[in-house]
């Protein structure tokens, strides 16, 4: 990891240091947009062409069966079962305590009534990449708020093994969080069928889940194309900001710094700390960790690309201050806060995914099992967007009532503004009311 000393920088160094590697999607892009319309056009044989080309393999039928579901949960261990069961309780428990039914009714002047109804997205779709790490906690993070936000159908596209098969426990993580149909697509090609429909594969009004390039050009050209399907949103390579003092546990963050790196080569993980010989502490433990890990190759190529940064101050709030003022300006998709006071600057945070409060809130708690959601903004995006929560798979629609005396008090007030905007038709809308009402009397 690179070492910077932010007495060091002027700000269009820190600002650069808020910057992630470059994405270049324009390629991307040319590769996606065919992929998309040949399966908006062609439907399953498109879907199947690409599989083969990309997988590896060419699938007759596209639908897990339940027969699949069955026998692969069979052979799941009942330890992770167990694991799988308590992390679906907390994200439900979690979830459901977030859900808004929508506000009460309210008479914003007499005789006008308004409210608003919360209803779940119809049909949505969710995305499950294989890769070098399928991820079943996330069916879990996806499928559990879709379900309690009352989302109809729930369908769920990950890429076939080279068996044709999909992984144990991601058909059991799917059923123990209500996904309605599984489909075996991967890429490109499984957002086309989510967003466009095919003869095996239902259209749905919205996207979830993340994935390589690829997964995410596609989200994004399905998102601005009206006959495609929005998505839930925009998503880099994952993150991970640290912030340490010099009470801080070295062990516990070069240990939570190499569980974000090892997600890919294209990950970034930041130390913020301030102490010079704690920051030392802290690397030298993350190069021992380091050669003990399975992913060690791609952890290694995901910290060329990182960097810890020194804080320096009069006192330790001072430098406290100043570490969160850079971990606010970086916007981290998870942000952990390794200090003491820890409650005081968790308080000052304003950009973040997720923050994870003190020495112990490791960010493998939330990515599985505490209970809020690891679906969250990444690349910068926390500066104006939120992670997926139950507020992703609902709409709110709103209503008004106005009754006789509502047009008294307000059709004056709506006839002028119409008046003002030139939109006759607008106030006439009002005025043919009023004098109704005047005739009426």
């Amino acid at each position: 990891m690179n070492k910077y000393y932010l007495e060091k920088l002027d700000q269009q160094q820190v600002n650069d240091l808020t910057k992630r590697p470059a994405i270049n999607f324009e390629r991307t892009f040319e590769v996606v947009k065919t992929v998309m319309n040949d399966v908006k056009n062609g439907g399953d044989e498109a879907i199947k062409s690409y599989s083969e080309k990309f997988d590896g393999i060419r699938l007759k039928e596209f639908l897990v069966d339940k027969e699949e579901i069955e026998e692969a949960e069979k052979r799941i261990p009942e330890e992770t079962k167990t694991a799988f069961k308590l992390a679906a309780k907390n994200i439900g428990k979690f979830h459901k305590a977030a859900r808004s039914e929508g506000c009460n009714l309210v008479e914003t002047i007499k005789g006008v009534t308004c409210f608003t109804k919360t209803i779940g997205i119809e049909k949505v779709g969710l995305y499950i990449p294989g890769g070098t790490a399928p991820l079943p906690s996330t069916v879990l993070m996806l499928a559990i708020p879709a379900r309690l936000a009352g989302c109809r159908k729930i369908i769920l596209c990950t890429p076939p093994q080279k068996d044709g098969t999909v992984a144990d426990i991601i058909l059991y993580a799917a059923k123990i969080a209500g996904v309605t149909k599984i489909f075996k697509i991967g890429g490109a090609q499984a957002i086309a069928a989510m967003a466009y429909g095919s003869e095996s594969v239902p259209k749905v009004y919205k996207i979830f889940g993340p994935g390589n390039q690829y997964v995410t050009a596609a989200k994004m050209l399905a998102s601005i194309d009206p006959e495609g399907a929005a998505m839930d949103l925009p998503a880099g390579p994952s993150e991970v900001l640290v912030i340490a003092d010099e009470n801080a546990n070295a062990d516990f963050v070069a240990a939570d710094l190499l569980s974000q790196a090892e997600h890919g080569i294209d990950s970034q993980v930041v130390l913020v700390c301030t102490d010079e010989s704690k920051s030392e502490e802290i690397l030298f433990e993350l190069a021992k960790q380091l050669e003990s890990l399975p992913r060690k190759d791609i952890a290694a190529k995901a910290l060329e690309k990182s960097f810890c940064l020194i804080v320096d101050g009069n006192s330790a709030k001072e430098k406290l201050e100043k570490a969160i003022d850079f971990s606010n300006k970086y916007a981290p998709e998870h942000l952990i806060i390794n200090t003491v006071n820890v409650d005081l600057y968790a308080k000052k945070v304003i950009n973040a995914g997720s923050v994870f409060i003190g020495q112990f809130s490791c960010e493998s708690a939330g990515d599985y099992a505490s209970g809020t959601n690891h679906t969250l903004p990444t690349y910068g995006y926390a500066r104006m967007y939120s992670g997926v929560s139950i507020d992703s798979f609902v709409r709110k629609i709103t209503f008004q009532k106005l009754t006789k005396e509502g047009i008294r008090n307000l059709g004056e007030t709506v006839e002028i503004m119409a008046e003002t905007e030139g939109l006759q038709a607008h106030k006439n809308a009002m005025t043919v009311r009023m004098r109704a009402i005047n005739n009426s009397k």
